[in-house]
């Protein structure tokens, strides 16, 4: 016997998607407090996983480069930056909390590869200029992705980006001033962060996730006003803004079909290896597996770290409860 809906409880199911649609539509926050449609909640938790684990993995390959840096000064800019990338992860952790879901079982989804973190700190830093193509390059790829994302429609998440985004452009700064050091130095330092430039160029295109056309959440994003533009309309826009730094700095970019379009008002460039970035996203990448059992290293080295903190939480509690 089938059961019958009642007429109130459809009424009450229509009205509060209507309230979350509307809210969406007049350019206002979803806030944890109110409620959403199940696939957001669940597309917000991935989008803002990624994010958080993106910022805590992508420590390991800059700060490989911090007991080797060349002078106490240099040292002191990236040890600075790699905890800002610490503090980038913990805000944004504390985002997707607010979604219902622990930072433990996120750490556990990306150990276990349930959950995945950007394919650009899949790939190894070899050179000391790789410290400075990271931030020019890679950082600044960043900041073009995430500045619309302060105008997410999660409030939390777009919070959190407002001071990410401060602190990265910060750090771009910094590698773009290291690379012009550097070009002013020797023409081995110079033959150094152009050999740089040419492994990340691509990959750092790649970051703004695949082309339209074979992007599965990039219209559901869209039309939830989580993201403001395409992957495509992102890259575009960093490829144009980063040809004319590439020539202030010196160096040329390993795309012989980069040129200047007038037609279009943009900057043509070739074709990018997709099966390349499937291949890094599904694991296959130089460093994807170093990256993992680092993080699980960590995490399975602090848990001493975590249970005397629920420890002391325990007996403050305790204490408090006593004097009450």
């Amino acid at each position: 016997m089938n059961e019958t809906v009642q007429p109130e409880t459809v009424d009450a199911d229509r009205a509060v998607l209507d309230h979350f649609e509307s809210t969406i539509a007049h350019d206002q926050r979803i806030e944890p407090r109110d409620w959403m449609p199940e696939k957001y909640r669940k597309t917000m938790i991935r989008q803002i996983a990624q994010h958080a684990h993106s910022e805590i993995i992508g420590m390991q390959p800059e700060g490989n480069w911090i007991t080797r840096a060349p002078s106490l000064r240099r040292k002191a800019i990236l040890l600075a930056k790699v905890q800002d990338e610490a503090g980038h992860g913990m805000y944004l952790y504390s985002a997707a909390e607010t979604l219902g879901i622990d930072r433990g079982e996120m750490t556990e989804m990306l150990i276990s590869g349930r959950q995945k973190y950007s394919s650009i700190f899949n790939y190894p830093t070899p050179s000391y200029a790789d410290v400075g193509v990271i931030g020019w390059l890679v950082d600044g790829a960043a900041i073009c992705n995430q500045v619309p994302l302060c105008r997410s429609s999660f409030g939390p998440y777009a919070r959190a980006m407002v001071r990410i985004c401060k602190e990265e452009s910060f750090h771009q700064r910094q590698g773009y001033e290291l690379l012009m050091t550097m070009m002013r130095g020797t023409d081995t330092q110079r033959e150094m962060v152009q050999e740089s430039v040419n492994r990340w160029w691509w990959p750092s295109l790649m970051m703004f996730g695949p082309p339209d056309e074979q992007s599965p959440n990039t219209e559901q994003s869209m039309a939830w006003k989580i993201k403001r533009h395409t992957n495509d309309e992102l890259r575009q826009r960093y490829v144009d803004m980063s040809v004319p730094q590439a020539e202030a700095l010196g160096v040329t970019f390993p795309d012989p079909e980069l040129r200047w379009n007038a037609a279009t008002g943009h900057y043509d460039y070739g074709q990018i290896d997709w099966d390349d970035f499937n291949r890094v996203v599904s694991g296959d990448g130089p460093c994807n597996a170093e990256r993992i059992e680092h993080r699980r290293s960590a995490h399975e080295d602090g848990a001493w770290v975590r249970e005397a903190a629920i420890a002391y939480a325990d007996k403050q509690a305790a204490r408090t409860k006593t004097a009450a």
